[in-house]
């Protein structure tokens, strides 16, 4: 049985005034999500609003800050960022973050991480932007960082970008093993390579045969490498809109069509977005593509009854 996750990257409803309201709102919404079987929350790691939820101008919370709350308000469900871009904090930061959160919240944190891609925001708050060669180099020796710092008592790691010497990192985690480390992107030669060779979960987009094709791809990487494809969790992030008929589903279909980012075709593949009948009919279908995971966000969400009515889909579309 797969399950469902929410990733929350619209604060916009949870920070309006008046702003003491903040974490009440946001409790309430992660409880109830909780309660209707949400099995994570997943929150973007980003501190510019992304253009199509409004912009720079637009409300958005640090990641890791908001998830130390949410750990506070929830207690089974698992948690991370979606995704971490590697760019942002030196990655023993990173592992220290993860693993408090961790601690914080008896053994429920992930680490995602990624390549990064924003760059309008490296540039607005004054973050190198490497070619993305580099990024994908400064990827591979942060997980490995992350990785030693989970699982041993004073890691050591000398790498071209990277280093750490006696890093102690303790408490240390609560999960055997250190949290999961989730590699996110899509990317067949690079993103799922490393995601073959280093994480325990690999978070993708795409239609079904999108999917299935980067679930093959990842199979390859991974006899190649000599490792167990079972090994890593599958899962799959979009967003869903369930609409009241079909003529509204067709329209918010046309307008997302067009205001795709043409230097991110993939988006475009995202969207699930129908009446209740045609939502359970797709998110069968990718759960069907052996996705063990499927991860939603909801756009516009305001109200903690109506992620309960999507949650009762996703529940039966995932049975």
């Amino acid at each position: 049985m797969a399950r469902y996750g929410l990733q929350l990257p619209d604060f916009g409803w949870i920070t309006s005034n008046p702003a003491k309201e903040s974490l009440p709102r946001l409790r309430e919404l992660v409880q109830a999500g909780e309660a209707a079987g949400f099995s994570s929350f997943w929150v973007m790691d980003h501190f510019l609003q992304l253009p199509p939820l409004g912009g720079p101008s637009a409300p958005i919370l640090e990641a890791y800050t908001t998830l130390g709350a949410i750990a506070a308000c929830t207690a089974h469900a698992e948690l991370g960022a979606m995704i971490t871009g590697v760019t942002y904090r030196n990655p023993a930061l990173v592992a220290k973050q993860v693993t408090t959160l961790d601690v914080l919240s008896g053994g429920r944190a992930t680490l995602g991480i990624g390549a990064a891609w924003y760059e309008v925001e490296h540039s607005a708050l004054g973050f190198a932007f490497p070619k993305i060669k580099e990024r994908f180099e400064r990827l591979e020796e942060a997980v490995q960082i992350c990785r030693r710092m989970f699982t041993e008592p004073a890691a050591k790691f000398e790498g071209r970008f990277y280093s750490v010497r006696e890093a102690h990192n303790v408490p240390p985690p609560i999960r055997p093993g250190g949290p999961p480390i989730m590699i996110g992107g899509s990317g067949e030669k690079k993103t799922l390579r490393l995601v073959a060779k280093y994480a325990d979960a690999c978070n993708i987009v795409g239609r079904p045969e999108t999917v299935v094709h980067l679930l093959g791809v990842l199979d390859r990487h991974c006899r190649e490498l000599g490792r167990d494809p079972k090994q890593i969790r599958r899962t799959r992030l979009g967003s869903l809109f369930v609409c009241d008929t079909e003529a509204q589903a067709e329209g918010l279909r046309r307008m997302l069509a067009g205001s795709g980012d043409p230097n991110r075709p993939v988006a475009l593949e995202q969207f699930t977005i129908g009446t209740p009948e045609r939502v359970l009919d797709e998110v069968r279908a990718l759960v069907h593509t052996g996705l063990d995971d499927v991860i939603f966000n909801v756009p516009g969400l305001r109200d903690p009854a109506h992620l309960t009515r999507v949650a009762a889909l996703l529940r039966e579309a995932c049975g």
